[in-house]
């Protein structure tokens, strides 16, 4: 929503969030699916099938209790409510009227969560200038708050309020994402930057710091989200604040650099390379990148990797080695000459 404070906008932000028919909850398939049942949160019983990592980003049921307190509220970037109004000065809310401004929906939205929906910055800034900090943190029914879905809807300017007012970057939702996890998958650099830089003001810090290296429930954390998008700027930015470039995701142990090379793309092997990363990192089952590249017929991978000292000879657990695993043509050394103490190898 554009435009200033007025009255007449806090109106219709009214009327709209009263309204609150129109949902926005997109299933594996990116297709939208209004009007179902609500999705019950984790562990209920009828929960229905994991739906990717799409989420609702809407309440079905209205509330007209969450939007009568608007017009008492003041404008963006103040501390203090309306001229006139009969809110009190931050942090002097009484219990009844803090009770209006958290009323949950039947889907676990909050005002705030609503605000973000409906992109109504004058209302999240007053939300942000009156609610406590505890408050920022509530999670719908699918475990996400206002950050992760300011995030899902690529509002960088209100990820960077609500990190300012100090609200949680390590909360997980119902797939074990973050915010920044989210950012990640969407491929939202803009909001990924907030979350990485941006700092709470002071008498905010968070209990917990960021974690980079923290995974989902798939077991990946946000540098493999990134690799997986072949997003390069991403991990740019996710290498220089800190993230571990050889971390092993959580479920067969393949790092940066085995995902890299099962994208097929050569300069992201090449960059996670000339980043540090090891590349002769082993998998569980004791592959290196040189054996799913040569196993893949991907000889300009593996030439790539043969070129940073990939051993050709290592045995994974079945007892192969990338030779073994290669077509004749892609990996072929030549023991009897060495250039730099390395074999020569036959590639395109």
């Amino acid at each position: 929503m554009e435009g200033g404070a007025g009255i007449p906008e806090q109106k219709a932000v009214q009327e709209e969030l009263s309204k609150r028919t129109q949902t926005c909850d997109w299933g594996e398939d990116g297709t939208e699916a209004g009007g179902g049942p609500r999705t019950p949160p984790p562990g209920t019983d009828g929960e229905p099938p994991e739906k990717g990592d799409a989420e609702r980003a809407d309440s079905t049921y209205g509330s007209s209790s969450l939007t009568e307190p608007l017009p008492l509220l003041g404008g963006p970037g103040t501390d203090d409510p309306a001229p006139g109004s009969a809110l009190p000065p931050a942090g002097t809310l009484s219990p009844q009227q803090l009770e209006a401004l958290t009323y949950i929906s039947e889907d676990g939205d909050t005002l705030l969560h609503l605000a973000v929906i409906h992109e109504a910055p004058t209302v999240l800034l007053c939300c942000l200038a009156l609610l406590p900090q505890e408050v920022l943190d509530i999670q719908n029914n699918l475990y996400q708050t206002a950050l992760h879905l300011a995030v899902h809807l690529d509002q960088p300017g209100a990820v960077q309020a609500l990190v300012l007012k100090g609200a949680s970057r390590v909360l997980q939702d119902r797939h074990g994402d973050t915010a920044l996890h989210v950012a990640c998958r969407r491929q939202h650099l803009a909001c990924a930057r907030c979350l990485l830089q941006g700092q709470p003001e002071p008498g905010r810090e968070p209990p917990h710091s960021l974690d980079l290296q923290l995974q989902n429930w798939q077991g990946l954390a946000c540098l493999h989200i990134a690799t997986l998008q072949k997003n390069q700027p991403l991990m740019e930015l996710l290498l220089q604040s800190g993230a571990d470039i050889d971390a092993q995701e959580g479920t067969s142990g393949k790092t940066a650099l085995h995902l890299a090379v099962e994208t097929q793309e050569r300069s992201l092997v090449q960059y996670l390379l000339q980043a540090g990363a090891r590349v002769d990192a082993r998998m569980l089952n004791g592959c290196t990148p040189l054996h799913l590249a040569a196993g893949r017929g991907l000889r300009a991978i593996s030439s790539t990797l043969c070129e940073a000292g990939a051993d050709s000879l290592l045995l994974n657990v079945e007892d192969e080695t990338p030779q073994d695993l290669a077509d004749p043509l892609t990996l072929l050394p030549f023991d009897d000459l060495k250039i730099s103490g390395k074999p020569l190898l036959c590639v395109d």
